[in-house]
């Protein structure tokens, strides 16, 4: 089997900000450390900047136990988010993430977002050249948006297989973080396959989609104002209410192998192949921990065709 990462991004951007804790996030990610985790995954977006405040202290003295991952070509505004992948601001925010996380290398730099007004390839030039000074490992490449990727006819991740095609051209792609779940599995249509025939890493993000394949999301139980799942068309009283077959479905499989359902949802998640890594996010250490357990918990044939037949997730615009 293979490993569980860690999403680090809920500890101090978006989901529940009143629950977000400092010295409680610094404990998780080392208790994630503990118990196998390798694969920390951060953003200078998330905060902004905080998010790598936080993991470069969590790493002080434990930087060599990581697979250090983060992201550039985003700047947060205070209504808005806007990329930017001019070369000379990549150089400089690459030079800022290296500080605030207190390390000399980034193992994985990944591109948030192209930005419309560069040719992508200037960007991943730039990025390339941070290669090639040492201050980065490896070059990967986030998903584009489902709203901009979806034109009539077009698969979820069209766009981003297009910009892939494109970057490779002028250094390889390492790895791509796109969403991948249960309930949300187009990344196995056309990007699991690209990935696959070109030994490209899948970073699956929101592999417990957005907590909900947890089960421990109550119907109706609203969310944080700040938080994206307070406007997300799966997470309105009704939809979640709806969805609920699918919890039942993990939890069934769950029972019968003393797991959780968000390990199930993980093992799932990890049987996709190799290649695939699911990067949770998690807030406490007991969620860290139970997640990483997942790497442990091997499915069936039986258990996989069981998830194959739940029912399809629904969101308000369905």
């Amino acid at each position: 089997m293979g490993a569980v990462g860690l999403g680090c991004m809920p500890m101090s951007w978006a989901y529940s900000t009143s629950q977000q804790r400092g010295d409680r996030s610094l404990r998780t990610v080392h208790a994630a450390l503990d118990a196998g985790v390798r694969l920390l995954d951060t953003a200078d977006m998330y905060g902004p900047f905080t998010n790598e405040l936080l993991v470069g202290r969590a790493l002080k003295g434990r930087r060599s136990e990581a697979f250090l991952s983060t992201k550039g070509g985003l700047l947060v505004g205070d209504q808005h988010i806007v990329a930017n992948g001019r070369p000379g601001y990549v150089r400089r925010a690459c030079d800022a993430s290296l500080r605030r996380l207190q390390t000399d290398v980034i193992d994985l730099y990944q591109l948030h977002r192209a930005d419309p007004e560069v040719p992508v390839e200037e960007t991943w030039g730039a990025m390339a050249d941070l290669v090639t000074a040492g201050k980065v490992r490896a070059l990967g490449l986030c998903a584009v948006g489902a709203h901009a990727s979806r034109r009539s006819g077009a698969r979820l991740h069209d766009g981003t297989i297009r910009q892939l095609e494109r970057v490779q051209q002028v250094f390889p792609v390492s790895a791509v973080e796109a969403e991948l779940s249960v309930w949300s599995p187009e990344a196995l249509e056309s990007l699991l396959p690209w990935c696959t025939a070109r030994g490209v890493g899948l970073l699956a993000a929101m592999p417990l989609g957005n907590g909900y394949l947890t089960g421990t999301l109550t119907p109706g139980q609203g969310f944080e104002p700040d938080d994206p799942r307070a406007r997300h068309p799966r997470f309105t009283a009704e939809m979640m209410a709806a969805n609920q077959p699918v919890v039942s479905g993990l939890r069934r499989i769950a029972e019968r192998h003393g797991a959780t359902p968000a390990q199930v949802a993980l093992a799932w998640v990890l049987r996709q192949g190799p290649h695939v890594v699911p990067v949770p996010g998690a807030k406490r250490e007991q969620w860290a921990v139970e997640n990483a357990g997942a790497a442990q918990l091997e499915l069936d044939d039986a258990d996989l065709t069981e998830i194959a037949g739940l029912p399809r997730a629904r969101g308000s615009w369905d």
